[in-house]
């Protein structure tokens, strides 16, 4: 699995408050498109799980405001897993303002694998892949112990 990615993003004036920044209500849909792409670039769709009963619900999102992005700014948002558990996965953000280089936000979130249910269930072994191999900060949860999400 991929651990991060970047993917361009430009700021639509529909998106925009009357001030014509961007409105902090779409940082979120961004971070998402960011986790999509970065699971997609893994070789599986998040589309694929779903049809096989495999669902991440977001348990935790911060972000820290910095400097607004304006309509019609071109940015690039990197999205990076930065701890993995067997049933979470903890991810970073970083929004730059393309022309500038200016750090825009920062944020990090933690999605929870879930079953349609809403059932806490163990991050498929296609997604996990050797990750109790390779934490990605070190943090080891025993084989077959349940990890707090």
């Amino acid at each position: 699995m991929n651990l991060e990615c970047s993917i361009s993003i430009r700021v639509r004036y529909v998106e925009c408050d009357a001030m014509g920044y961007l409105h902090h209500s779409h940082y979120l849909p961004y971070f998402e498109m960011g986790r999509t792409e970065l699971l997609r670039q893994s070789a599986m769709s998040y589309r694929e799980l779903e049809e096989q009963g495999v669902f991440f619900v977001v348990v935790r999102i911060s972000a820290a405001f910095r400097k607004p992005a304006r309509y019609d700014d071109e940015l690039t948002l990197k999205t990076k897993i930065i701890r993995q558990t067997h049933v979470r996965i903890d991810h970073s953000y970083e929004l730059v303002h393309v022309h500038s280089g200016q750090l825009l936000c920062t944020a990090e979130s933690s999605i929870a694998c879930v079953d349609r249910a809403g059932k806490v269930i163990p991050i498929p072994a296609t997604l996990a892949g050797d990750f109790q191999a390779r934490r990605v900060t070190g943090v080891n949860v025993p084989a077959g112990k349940p990890a707090a999400i």
